[in-house]
């Protein structure tokens, strides 16, 4: 029940913000509660991770190094052009701000189901999801005020202590439990992607509700810069390892990788250190985009086995 439900992500993320546009109040009840809950999906991360994933990173440095170079320079350069292009610095600097700061967040801990979904290389992904969070303990901070430049005061010092205490704290706490304590893990593990769906949906849609009016009256752009940020995200994840001559499956797992962000910490980041702003917007717009366009790709990926994989370790 749970798997089914935790699969159904996408439509709740749809369904829940659609209401939080409309009636608001279903969920901006929640906005106190951002950090914390960003807190227990990473404490959830953490208690799924092993030594052996760890070890995986060794065995594919090739292709871990590819990804990950791609995700904090892909993304970022990604989403600071599409600011300039569809002009938010213009309409409001906090938007543009919002939308590089999702572009310089980790990947998403859902990647790693969707690339088991897509016939890509899990081992892979989880080595990305886990080299690229912890990376972004110093680059997301790092990479967003380089890329705002001037335009917006981005307290760096702020936001780095921000990213480790919800990413460093929490995903250590949960290795160090799934080491001393892998019963205990076992069993929460039935139900910590769940929890991590409840909380990522609640987040997304406090956050919509909380701007639902300015949502509503900026239009098109508004919506239109998460979608082509993980549009360019996902075509061009899965170009650079064409390029660079990179197993089928490896391609597809960077593509999913490089497109499918942490939208939850960029939200709370966003929330904390933006908080009478819209720079949250973006984030929680871009939860939902990565979330339908990696289940299309899925879907697509999946009817089609990959005729080329990454060969195994020696």
């Amino acid at each position: 029940m749970f798997r089914i439900l935790t699969n159904l992500f996408p439509l709740w993320i749809l369904i829940c913000s659609g209401i939080a546009l409309f009636e608001p109040e279903a969920f901006t009840w929640f906005l106190p509660y951002i950090i914390p809950a960003l807190g227990v999906i990473m404490l959830g991360m953490g208690m799924t991770l092993t030594l052996a994933d760890f070890k995986g990173v060794l065995k594919m440095p090739r292709a871990v190094g590819v990804g990950v170079l791609c995700q904090f320079t892909i993304m970022p350069l990604c989403g600071f052009s599409i600011a300039h292009f569809l002009g938010l610095f213009e309409i409001d600097k906090h938007l543009a701000l919002g939308l590089i700061l999702v572009s310089c967040c980790p990947g998403g801990t859902a990647s790693n189901v969707v690339a088991y979904l897509a016939r890509a290389n899990v081992a892979l992904s989880v080595s990305m999801t886990i080299i690229s969070t912890f990376a972004a303990i110093l680059l997301t901070p790092l990479m967003t005020k380089w890329l705002v430049g001037e335009a917006v005061p981005v307290p760096f010092l702020k936001m780095l202590w921000t990213t480790t205490k919800v990413v460093l704290f929490p995903v250590s706490l949960g290795i160090l439990l799934n080491y001393f304590a892998p019963k205990f893990t076992k069993k929460a593990s039935a139900v910590s992607p769940f929890v991590s769906v409840v909380a990522i949906v609640l987040i997304v849609a406090a956050i919509i509700g909380k701007n639902n009016e300015a949502i509503l009256g900026n239009g098109w752009k508004i919506l239109a810069a998460p979608a082509l940020l993980h549009l360019a995200a996902f075509t061009l994840g899965y170009v650079i390892a064409k390029l660079v001559r990179l197993p089928e499956d490896a391609c597809r797992t960077i593509s999913i990788e490089v497109g499918m962000q942490n939208s939850g910490l960029g939200s709370a980041l966003a929330i904390k250190h933006f908080p009478v702003t819209m720079a949250a917007v973006p984030c929680a717009i871009s939860a939902a985009y990565h979330c339908i366009i990696g289940s299309i790709l899925a879907g697509f990926w999946r009817m089609r086995p990959p005729k080329n994989t990454t060969d195994p370790p020696a």
